[in-house]
């Protein structure tokens, strides 16, 4: 199965995005054909999925600055760029904690949430037994977020939404050059 096919699958699109996406689309291709078709949540969906869990949650981070947060947003913002720009167990365990003491019902918990679930465990510091996270969960975390973000401004979300993603095509384009340079 292809990348797209499979994050498409795991980050459960809409069955119009699906009856779009081809196994042989290229990542930024398919999020445009999603675009095209005003299927912007999807979109979303999709590119936060494709993107490497730093480079979405940096996205994210990058996001959050264009809306006034409160404290504790601001917090959990604060949190995910911390490890985005080290991205040490100790940043991400730190950032999974707030998230889970705010049982993420907030955007500030899916702001820390991004960076908590994009690896190490989410079973207690203090178990031996490590539980990794699902893969997709960052991107989770990611498109929640962001989509929250642009309901801040109800008027505005679709435009929004579009303007984040067409943004974050250009961190797809440099992902694939980075990855084709190494191979």
């Amino acid at each position: 199965m292809s990348n797209v096919m499979m994050a498409a699958e795991q980050m459960d699109l809409s069955p119009e995005a699906l009856a779009l996406l081809t196994p042989d689309a290229a990542p930024a291709a398919a999020v445009q054909t999603l675009l095209a078709a005003n299927l912007g949540m999807d979109a979303l969906k999709l590119i936060a999925r494709l993107l490497p869990k730093r480079y979405a949650v940096g996205w994210l981070c990058q996001c959050a600055r264009d809306f006034p947060l409160d404290i504790t947003e601001k917090s959990g913002a604060a949190m995910a760029e911390k490890w985005v720009r080290d991205p040490s167990e100790a940043n991400r365990r730190a950032a999974f904690e707030f998230a889970n003491a705010g049982k993420y019902k907030t955007l500030a918990t899916f702001f820390a949430a991004a960076a908590g679930w994009a690896g190490g465990s989410l079973a207690p510091a203090t178990q031996t037994v490590p539980v990794p996270p699902p893969d997709h969960l960052t991107a989770m975390a990611v498109a929640g977020a962001i989509n929250s973000l642009c309901a801040k401004v109800p008027a505005e979300i679709n435009t929004r939404r579009i303007a984040f993603i067409q943004n974050a095509l250009s961190l797809l384009g440099a992902t694939s050059a980075n990855h084709a340079g190494a191979a």
